[in-house]
């Protein structure tokens, strides 16, 4: 557009409402206590001691039925909305180190978040460890009908927990809604390290229910950089936990003199995985010392139908001498037992001089202790024992 000397150059309106709307510097903005004052509660015609109304910020105002200038009321006695708006949730926990016992008392929860439609809920406590196979280790109370504020006073026991369980898992407890039309909803959960706690010492929870965090994706460079870093020395220290963990076994160990043989106790597993549409499994377990060229050493317990934490109390005798079990490997493995097609497998351990961490130390005790029984938990993993060894 063409505009001749004298002429005024048009001015679009948007550019005049944006000339209008910043006529001068920013100012602050005023807090919401400058529209809203609140007063301090001075006695009527007593000044205040700054000569005029105070106003308070809500942190100021004192507490209903507290006297003025009372300073024995701290801001934690406050629960706040963002932190109780799923409510709380009491517990205690137990563990027994010399039974490999852990005993979580699930007490109560409090102010709990409405989920039907009738503005109550039918809440329910299920538990998991972590990290670990949650079909295998959950455990769950039962349901209270429409209730915010739910008693439950319920006992959930983990068998064959270790000292080094103890000091890597992490208990996750979540608070769920229970609905018989469609999904059960989540609530809330909060998690607590085991390593917080003392072996025999009985301790007290009560804890403000989270929301389920998601994982963080790194907003730069630097930030995925150092996240891969920290996963790598992570990885490296938790390689034994890699493999998915599909319950436990405790078994015993003795090499007998007076009967030249070695004897291998089947005691108990522990939540195992479930392997049937039913929710539970139908274990037996299945013993081999290897090398074993004609497959002469295969024991087998019986079958326990649907359950999870099934009681074997059986024995096994391999007839050996002593000096040879240095090159023997004893292979344990559970299985679901099915009608008609092939048994599905749950997990298993491996024994012998190749063995690591607990298998391992199991395996030198009883060639170390002679004519004594030796028993321990250990981890089943889905991984099948004879992998890793050459018959």
């Amino acid at each position: 557009m063409t505009v001749r000397r004298g002429d005024k150059v048009p001015i679009s309106i948007q550019e005049h409402m944006a000339i209008n709307v910043c006529p001068g510097p920013i100012r602050p903005i005023q807090q919401i206590s400058d529209y809203f004052p609140r007063y301090t509660p001075w006695p009527e015609g007593t000044p205040s001691p700054t000569g005029h109304p105070k106003s308070l910020s809500p942190l100021d105002i004192p507490p209903r039925g507290a006297e003025p200038g009372d300073d024995s009321t701290e801001l934690d006695n406050y629960d706040s909305d963002d932190d109780t708006a799923l409510g709380t949730l009491e517990f205690d926990l137990l563990y027994d180190q010399e039974n490999c016992i852990l005993q979580c008392s699930i007490l109560k929860a409090k102010g709990l978040k409405p989920m039907d439609f009738n503005g109550l809920a039918d809440p329910y406590v299920k538990i998991h460890l972590l990290p670990g196979a949650c079909k295998a280790n959950k455990l769950k109370t039962r349901t209270v009908r429409n209730s915010l504020n739910p008693t439950w006073n319920e006992s959930l026991t983990y068998c064959g927990i270790t000292q080094e369980d103890i000091g890597k898992k992490i208990l996750r407890i979540s608070v769920c809604d229970e609905d018989k039309l469609s999904h059960n909803e989540f609530i809330g959960e909060t998690r607590v390290p085991l390593r917080r706690l003392k072996p025999g010492e009985r301790k007290h929870f009560n804890l403000c229910l989270e929301r389920q965090i998601p994982l963080a994706s790194p907003s730069s460079m630097t930030a995925a950089l150092r996240g891969i870093s920290c996963y790598l020395k992570e990885l490296e220290r938790c390689q034994e936990w890699e493999l998915e963990e599909r319950g436990r076994i405790l078994l015993s160990l003795k090499y007998s003199t007076e009967s030249g043989g070695l004897v291998v106790g089947i005691v108990r597993c522990a939540h195992l995985a479930a392997m049937d549409v039913n929710g539970y499994s139908d274990p037996y377990v299945k013993t081999y010392l290897k090398p074993d060229v004609e497959k002469k050493s295969k024991h087998k317990t019986a079958v326990k139908k649907k359950t999870l934490n099934p009681d074997f109390n059986e024995e096994f005798f391999y007839k050996i001498a002593h000096h040879e079990l240095q090159q023997r490997s004893l292979e344990v493995t559970v299985w679901d037992y099915d009608l008609g097609k092939s048994n599905d497998f749950i997990g298993g351990v491996t024994f012998g001089m190749a063995a690591k961490g607990e298998c391992l130390k199991h395996w030198m005790e009883c060639l170390a202790s002679i004519n004594q029984r030796i028993e321990h938990w250990h981890t089943l993993t889905n991984e099948l024992p004879g992998s890793n060894y050459t018959e």
